[in-house]
């Protein structure tokens, strides 16, 4: 054996991977660190034996590995070679490092150098290899683009095998703060149960919801249950991991909904226990709740990260749960500030006394700054004005706010919040506009709108209201709001007067929906579309939108913020809507053929165009200038396949295609063979564009649309996701079966008047997985129960409509067995169903949202008590089930 020169040793390395590029490979290559810039790897890796010629110092001075073997007692200081034990790419990676040459990090090989920085000693590679780990599993990187879940898993296995600490707190931060984007990975259910429990239990954990939290841990629990190390603790381990869920702050449906939950079936029992408290429908109401709760469990999950707050469906939602959560955590154990919230708890248990206290003033909130969006539907409890108070103070850099279906917001409140969160652009007032009838509902004006000033001084009640217009009395004068999204779907409230004010103040607004706003004229529509000079998106469906708002959109622009004008040259190439994504005008009979003629031609960047119900002609079609549709309604016209075809042609990226009620669309004979002989013709004509231009995702087709139509139309349905075939159409059994090999990711299937069978339905529920609504109504064919002794465990809504008249209350259960997550139930035509039948619904579905019974024998004979247990019910339709339905 050689000895040592004293300024340079041999390293050898065998190369157990050697890529083979010849049929004889040379034994060994000799190299020299002198020249490492000018290594060729592909072709080092290609000999079996590599032999490295380095400087002993240097390698002394980088490696605590090479100092205890080169200048200690060993019998190889003194030796001229040594032999390195370590996979070869990775060693001359690692010397590479170590001669001062930049090395390149990525998630292929920082697992190998850190492990070789960890066996040799190479502190500088070990820090290199810390900092990048640290770098991309920071908060402040994009990470969905770098680490991805499995590499995660990776890691976190590898900080166990290596007992790193430092690894492991990095993987339990990073999963916590990026929890939302990981739940919807499909390495989620694969991650190992220290880590998820680590990350859950981590102050940074981050969700929008408590229920998305519910909603990920039980699909892991699910799907994970067996890699659980030792059966003997799964019990203990799935116990513990679901007490981290603030059962309290869940929605009263969710809750409902998972009392049949295998695993969370005694946490949904506590959870509705504590809303109930928190409802005040137990005798000792909110004051029994802080005196036994853990206050921290009430506490809405915020932490500095968070981007999304969803505290939709949950009634229980105060302002004092909202400022409880926005209090820092050390008041919870102050003794002084302890006895402030107990009586804020006492004077706000029942939102009736919230208006008597509310002493944000004498305590300090947190303030949250990535917090962008906000949704407090259907919170009823929550008094709009405290909250408002509470995310102007601690979510200051607030973009979108949604409080749908909160009947007791009133433009007071909504003024209130432009001046409060000046930053607030996106607004969703939404309320259900399905009691009222609009288009029987008309609100005419005949003349300019007058704008009546607000006087100084009125007993008036409805001026009263609008009397906080001013704010005097909370400060500085208003400032023109940044909205630029304003969604008022459905408020009556809603009347000129207020559109006006919302012209005046939200000059940046660029899309508008009234849907269903009956109080507004076509006047005041046409005022707020001249005003609002940056508009591009309205929906106006079942209102008086009508020709006046019509000339307002034909308008040229104007420089001037008066009416634009009527006369100008090039109005077409700059009219108002000529700019226009979204124009959605369903249900407007106001609106003459010659006006929609008009409109349609100046049309040019629409995205979104809903005609329904209108008096549209296939002219208007035909002057239709568009190129960027996505979304087309045309359903209940007069239009034809022709037409139809002309803008499909035109539009190659149309989405969504609607024109359900068109008895001119197709051939109105209904001989087979006409329809054949016509078929060539309709095919050239719309199918063929359909099919070979589109990629649908969502269609509703009625009269004359059948299987030679569906046909068609099979290339462009692969990545279809919703079809609703409407009265008139006849698609047959055959084609009925074929529907999830055409469309394999349908989540909506709705039919009408349609022929099937067992096959036909047994299809759709075994094949289709992501099948979530399922609407059999009025069709016809022999269905049985075999049809559904399938597990459906998406399915979330389910209408029966005159199609099941042998339902009895054993195939009631068998549905409640196979389809335990449904929250709408619609049952019409059973009359074999009694009074008994209630008790299966509610206990076989508690989290039910929407209940229609109709026509179903004797099901209310004995009162509707048994519906007690659906504590989540929000639409109950009992019609014609008995005599008298007490």
């Amino acid at each position: 054996m050689e000895v040592s020169d004293d300024e340079h040793i041999i390293l050898l390395c065998t190369n157990t991977d050697q890529m083979e590029t010849t049929k004889t490979l040379n034994e060994e290559i000799l190299l020299s660190t002198t020249d490492i810039l000018a290594w060729d790897f592909p072709t080092i890796l290609s000999f079996n034996t590599i032999k490295v010629q380095a400087h002993r110092d240097s390698l002394i001075e980088q490696s605590l590995y090479f100092r205890g073997l080169l200048s200690g007692s060993f019998s190889e200081s003194c030796l001229a070679s040594i032999t390195v034990k370590w996979n070869v790419c990775e060693f001359l990676q690692i010397l590479k490092h170590m001669c001062g040459c930049a090395l390149d990090i990525s998630m292929d090989n920082v697992l190998p150098l850190y492990e070789g920085a960890l066996y040799f000693g190479v502190e500088t590679l070990l820090l290199k290899c810390e900092t990048w780990l640290s770098e991309v599993l920071s908060p402040k990187e994009l990470q969905s683009t770098q680490i991805q879940i499995a590499d995660l898993i990776q890691i976190w296995k590898f900080g166990l095998d290596h007992a790193s600490n430092f690894i492991l707190h990095l993987c339990m931060g990073y999963l916590a703060r990026n929890f939302m984007w990981a739940k919807y990975s499909n390495f989620f259910r694969k991650l190992p149960y220290d880590l998820l429990f680590s990350s859950v239990k981590h102050p940074h954990l981050t969700v929008d919801s408590e229920m998305h939290l519910s909603d990920a841990l039980l699909l892991w629990l699910e799907s994970s249950m067996e890699n659980l190390e030792r059966p003997s603790k799964t019990e203990d381990n799935c116990n513990e991991i679901l007490k981290q869920i603030r059962v309290g702050l869940l929605p009263l449906w969710f809750a409902v909904g998972k009392r049949n939950s295998l695993y969370f079936r005694q946490l949904a029992e506590e959870s509705l226990d504590s809303i109930f408290r928190l409802l005040n429908i137990v005798p000792m109401g909110l004051l029994d709740t802080f005196e036994h709760s853990d206050l921290q469990h009430l506490r809405i999950r915020l932490t500095e990260y968070s981007k999304k707050v969803n505290l939709s469906d949950c009634p229980q939602i105060t302002s004092t749960l909202l400022l409880l959560s926005l209090i820092p955590p050390s008041y919870l154990i102050d003794p002084v500030q302890k006895k402030i919230i107990k009586q804020f708890f006492i004077n706000c248990g029942h939102p009736a006394r919230d208006k008597y206290a509310f002493p944000q003033k004498m305590l300090e909130t947190l303030t949250f700054e990535a917090v962008q969006e906000v949704d407090i539907s259907k919170c009823r409890n929550l008094l709009i004005k405290h909250a408002v108070d509470c995310f102007c103070k601690s979510f200051p850099s607030l973009r979108i706010l949604k409080a749908t279906y909160l009947l007791h917001m009133e433009t007071t409140s909504f003024l209130q919040l432009l001046e409060k969160c000046p930053l607030v652009c996106e607004i969703d007032l939404t309320v259900d506009i399905t009691p009222l009838i609009p288009a029987l509902v008309t609100v005419l004006s005949s003349s300019p709108a007058v704008i009546p000033q607000v006087p100084e001084k009125t007993s008036s009640i409805k001026y009263k209201s609008v009397e906080t217009l001013s704010f005097n009395e909370f400060g500085p004068p208003l400032l023109l709001s940044n909205v630029t999204k304003l969604t008022l779907e459905g408020r009556t409230d809603v009347s000129d007067l207020g559109l006006h004010y919302i012209s005046n103040f939200c000059v940046l607004l660029q899309h508008l929906n009234i849907k269903g706003c009956i109080s507004v004229t076509d006047i005041g529509i046409s005022d707020l579309m001249c005003r609002c000079r940056k508009l591009n998106s309205i929906v106006v469906c079942d209102t008086s939108f009508g020709i006046n708002s019509v000339q307002a959109l034909c308008s040229a622009i104007s420089d001037s913020g008066n009416f634009p004008s009527l006369h100008s040259l090039d109005k077409r190439s700059n009219s108002v809507v000529s700019n226009f994504e979204t124009l959605h005008m369903g249900g407007c009979r106001g609106i003459c053929e010659s006006s929609l003629v008009e409109l349609m031609s100046q049309t040019k960047a629409l995205r979104s165009l809903c005609l329904r119900e209108t008096d549209l002609i296939d002219q208007a079609l035909y002057n239709f200038v568009g190129c960027s549709l996505e979304m087309l309604d045309v359903s209940n016209t007069k239009i034809s396949g022709a037409a139809l075809a002309f803008v499909i042609h035109g539009n190659p990226s149309l989405k969504c295609l609607k024109a359900r009620s068109c008895q001119n669309l197709f051939p109105g004979d209904s001989c087979i063979e006409n329809r054949e002989s016509s078929f060539s013709f309709l095919h050239e004509e719309l199918h063929t564009e359909l099919g070979k231009m589109c990629r649908l995702e969502e269609i509703e087709f009625g009269w004359g649309f059948s299987s030679f139509y569906l046909s068609a139309l099979e290339p462009a349905l692969m990545s279809l996701k919703t079809i609703n075939i409407g009265l008139g159409a006849m698609l047959g059994e055959d084609a009925l079966r074929q529907l999830p090999a055409i469309c394999p990711l349908l989540e909506t299937i709705i039919l009408h008047f349609q022929v099937i069978s067992d096959t036909t339905v047994t299809k759709f529920v075994t094949s289709l997985i992501n099948l979530q609504v399922l609407a059999l109504c009025y069709c016809f064919g022999d269905i049985s129960m075999s049809s559904f002794k399938f597990p459906m465990q998406n399915l979330r809504k389910l209408r029966l409509e005159r199609v099941t008249p042998w339902m009895t209350n054993d195939d009631l259960v068998v549905l409640t067995q196979n389809c335990r997550n449904l929250v709408e139930l619609s049952l019409l035509g059973c009359p074999l169903l009694n009074s008994d039948s209630l008790w299966i619904i509610s206990c076989g579905w508690p989290g039910l949202v929407s209940i229609h019974l109709e026509d179903c024998g004797e099901v209310t004979a004995n009162g509707v008590f048994a519906l007690h247990d659906c504590k989540a019910l929000e639409d109950l339709l009992l019609r014609h089930n008995t005599e008298t339905c007490p």
